[in-house]
């Protein structure tokens, strides 16, 4: 039977692989293309920062010669090396011989007898073509002697030789004063998040959890602070707790410059991140398990700790992580009103603008990005899990009214909502002042913004540019992407590939961004290097500093969409394209909207991606805000912040103007 069984077995086939159809193609085809898109706008800018992170740059004396000749000018062949004439001297600290891309070390340091007035001539030489050395502005890279007289003698600087090694990182650690700043920031981060979550914990709370009046009006005060720059608070702190300020005395003798206004002004524009986060994952919680303990008798405390918190948790977790992820990467706000307290975003900015060391803050940027990573990757856990949880038998929670925890609940909402308006309220009424605080008369003068330093009025309509051209092609391309790896049939590899790409722009900080930015696009040998300084650049840096956010919003609008759809387009062999314009696009209207109006909201009031890339034609309003407080323009500097903030304003009652007459006829069927 077994001789049988084996004879009647069909032999095996080859394999039959489905053939791509010309949509399939399409489809894989585009995004290759805008994941090309996200490589060379993303992954080869961090690699080019990374690269320059471990570059080092150290003069090597053993490269160059010298000979010497008496007073008459002459020679007697002598040769002497730098690294030995340092040895014997000593007149060069070896700590002086790691320096940067631009470095330049004086070779009258190996001389201490030398003047210029000597009637001694000198020669100097390379002795290898890897030897480089200035004569005032003039390069030698050549291994002939070059004769000199003492006058220009001392116009000679040793310039570095290139490596690669972890000097960078070394020199980094080992200094206290940059060391320090690691410290600083992680401190300031937790003490961020804790209270930050703590606040907007029972915000929201009270927002679900109480019957009270004016929800409506406390949700929109709580979305405020995204609105404005995070430079904002800090002007207004300062106003308020400054040397001059109104109520400095709340302070008693603390000094607001420093961790006390970083950690207020952080608490501020961070709040209505964690208010959403906390908010949601209140919002779904499930009536049943209220009922449960309610039918056991358990206290209000009880439950609250059993049945809200652990329902809450992943809510409370991610929020956590995303305040975390915000303070530690924002520049903004410490440069404000930091002082002499350093942190990790403002160290970038002190080592790129201050010391055009860029190695050094390339280094600091790789130190940035790691707990920055970090923070995301248990964000992208935790909302994982929080998904996981969601049921469909779930019974949503209708809070029951009570006098007592509905005024408690107003009071405090109100409380914090006073916070929020009067941060704002205080950058306004310092705008319409004169001279704080010697003349409190009110005027329109801070808005002459054309005579103060920061570029004027032209940065705010640059701002606007900015804004519109990164909304109507970032949600194109952000939209488009989403679309092509949520419905592109097979192609597992790639599209997981692409969603890493997506992904990856949450973990950089704007400001890593904005200097790698620096290192790819500047680089001469570039074929992008035209865009360096101009509208563009902004633009495509905008688009891929809030690209994840952006796709995620997308995806997710696409996962409600049925597959079906695509299955019926193919029967009536309609092309995809014209299914994604007639189907797709009408009914992820409202999502795209939302894209839209989030990417036109963000560049208006980004400073750390971009601070690193305008130019004097270029320059932006959050730009602005940032030089003018440098230069002291405080009051013009809180005008352009009240600007941005009315502009966003504006944007969005626009926003939900159009949206509510758009979608009343695209989304018309919803309702039937």
């Amino acid at each position: 039977m077994a001789g049988i069984t084996d004879a009647t077995q069909m032999p095996a086939g080859p394999v039959v692989k489905g053939k791509l159809s010309r949509d399939d193609i399409l489809m894989r085809g585009g995004m290759m293309v805008i994941a090309l898109y996200l490589i060379i706008t993303l992954a080869l800018p961090l690699y080019a920062m990374l690269s320059k992170s471990f570059s080092t740059y150290r003069v090597e004396l053993s490269q160059y010669e010298f000979q010497i000749s008496d007073d008459a000018g002459v020679f007697d062949g002598t040769i002497l090396n730098a690294e030995v004439l340092n040895q014997q001297t000593g007149g060069i600290d070896p700590a002086d011989l790691n320096t940067g891309s631009d470095g330049r070390l004086p070779v009258t340091g190996l001389f201490p007898d030398f003047s210029f007035r000597s009637p001694v001539m000198y020669q100097v030489r390379n002795t290898s073509d890897e030897g480089r050395f200035l004569v005032g502005s003039t390069l030698q890279d050549g291994t002939d002697w070059v004769t000199l007289d003492s006058n220009t003698f001392r116009r000679v600087q040793l310039r570095p030789v290139k490596a690669t090694g972890f000097d960078n990182f070394i020199n980094y650690f080992s200094t206290p004063a940059l060391f320090n700043s690691i410290k600083n920031s992680l401190w300031i981060a937790v003490i961020s998040t804790i209270v930050t979550v703590t606040l907007a914990f029972w915000f929201a709370y009270a927002l679900n959890r109480s019957c009270m009046r004016y929800k409506g009006v406390f949700r929109l005060i709580a979305m405020a602070p995204i609105l404005v720059p995070s430079l904002l608070p800090g002007i207004a702190l300062v106003y308020l707790f400054g040397n001059q300020g109104i109520a400095k005395e709340l302070l008693f003798g603390a000094s607001i410059y420093g961790p006390i206004g970083i950690v207020i002004g952080s608490i501020f524009f961070t709040f209505p991140h964690a208010f959403m986060i906390i908010s949601t994952a209140l919002a779904i919680s499930d009536a049943r398990l209220y009922e449960a303990a309610a039918s056991l008798r358990a206290t209000r405390w009880r439950t609250f700790w059993t049945v809200t918190i652990p329902g809450a948790r992943y809510g409370l977790i991610s929020a956590a992580f995303v305040v975390f992820n915000l303070v530690i990467t924002d520049f903004g706000l410490p440069k404000v009103i930091g002082g002499q307290f350093n942190v990790l975003a403002v160290d970038i900015y002190k080592q790129v603008i201050g010391q055009q060391n860029f190695e050094m803050g390339a280094v600091v940027s790789v130190v940035l990005v790691i707990p920055a990573i970090f923070a995301f990757a248990i964000d992208r856990l935790v909302q994982s899990k929080q998904v996981a949880l969601l049921s469909a038998r779930s019974v949503p929670y209708q809070p029951q009214p009570n006098q007592r925890t509905d005024m408690i609940s107003f009071i405090y909402c109100a409380f914090v909502g006073l916070f929020i308006v009067g941060i704002l309220a205080i950058c306004q009424y310092a705008a319409l002042i004169k001279f704080w605080p010697y003349d409190l008369s009110l005027s329109l003068n801070n808005y002459q913004f054309d005579k103060m330093d920061g570029g004027g009025w032209a940065s705010y309509y640059n701002s606007i540019k900015l804004g519109l051209f990164t909304a109507v092609f970032g949600t194109a391309i952000v939209f488009f992407g989403a679309y092509l790896v949520e419905k592109t049939n097979g192609f597992r590899t790639g599209r997981a590939l692409f969603q890493m790409f997506a992904m990856l722009p949450m973990a950089i900080p704007g400001m890593v961004l904005g200097l790698a930015y620096i290192f790819f696009f500047n680089s001469p040998s570039n074929p992008l290097n035209a865009i360096y300084g101009t509208m563009a650049i902004l633009v495509i840096c905008s688009v891929t500093h809030f690209y994840t956010v952006s796709h995620l919003t997308a995806v997710t609008a696409l996962k409600q969409m049925d597959r079906e759809f695509e299955s019926v387009s193919a029967s009536l062999k309609q092309p995809t394209m014209k299914l994604f314009s007639r189907v797709t696009v009408p009914v992820c209207l409202p999502s795209v909207l939302d894209i839209s109006i989030y990417l036109f909201v963000n560049a208006m009031t980004t400073v750390s991606a971009v601070v690193f890339l305008y130019s004097p034609k270029t320059s932006l309003a959050s730009i602005a805000v940032l030089n003018m407080d440098d230069a002291g323009d405080i009051a013009p500097a809180a005008a352009m912040g009240m600007m941005i903030f009315y502009t966003n304003a504006v944007a969005r009652i626009i926003h939900l103007l159009v949206s509510k007459g758009v979608l009343v006829r695209t989304q018309a069927w919803r309702t039937r």
